[in-house]
């Protein structure tokens, strides 16, 4: 049978590139997008064979998160994977920063995937994988330099939530990983960035496949290298 993988957040950017490339492994995949616009997500259907499924998510609304539970009721997965967010322009330093913006970015990029695991975690597989995209610039030890200061303290804050939720579910068998992906060309990465999509996913699927079965919570890069929390 095919690998199954719920993905929060695959719309565009790396969660469309980790859609598309467990589709090119044979893997049915559930992808949840923002809204109703046509995305990168709907063009994939194409060529899927059957194997997506597209639902409909604001991870920020507790009443969508029910909704979509309820609709998958039923169902068991290998990966569940949040990897929705936002980020800020990172000009302000945290004594600058409007209190909405920050309120926006935490809740976003912290709180609403940890609510998304919570509410799916009884659909993994026991020897399956639960992660989050984080971020180098979540890791506090390599701080050395400051800058986006609110997005930094959003995903250290969602480290330190997945670790809290390792720690209250110690006993449980499933991988858990929250992932670096590096600094990608995408529309939140920008121009500039040293990676592509394409140089970027390939390789964190493959580190996140290496660790499956193998329990326990780390932080890794998309080559598998251990990040300093």
């Amino acid at each position: 049978m095919n690998k199954s993988a719920l993905l929060v957040g695959a719309s565009r950017g790396l969660g469309l590139g980790m859609a598309e490339e467990y589709l090119g492994l044979g893997w049915n995949v559930v992808a949840t997008k923002r809204g109703s616009a046509v995305t990168g997500l709907d063009r994939l259907m194409a060529g899927a064979g059957g194997r997506l499924e597209i639902a409909e998510l604001d991870m920020n609304l507790q009443d969508q998160i029910r909704d979509l539970r309820g609709g998958l009721a039923g169902r068991t997965f290998d990966l569940l994977f949040v990897n929705a967010g936002v980020s800020n322009d990172g000009a302000e330093t945290i004594g600058e920063v409007p209190t909405q913006v920050f309120v926006e970015v935490m809740v976003t990029n912290a709180l609403s995937p940890m609510r998304v695991l919570e509410a799916f975690r009884d659909l993994v597989l026991p020897t399956g994988t639960i992660g989050v995209m984080s971020s180098g610039f979540g890791s506090v030890t390599n701080n050395e330099t400051g800058g986006y200061e609110v997005y930094r303290a959003s995903k250290a804050a969602l480290n330190s939530l997945m670790r809290s939720f390792r720690a209250r579910h110690a006993a449980d068998p499933r991988t858990m990983l929250t992932m670096n992906p590096g600094w990608v060309r995408t529309e939140m990465g920008g121009p500039n960035a040293t990676l592509g999509i394409d140089e970027c996913i390939p390789s964190l699927v493959a580190t996140m496949e290496s660790q499956a079965g193998r329990g326990g919570l780390q932080f890794l890069d998309y080559l598998g290298r251990s990040v300093p929390w």
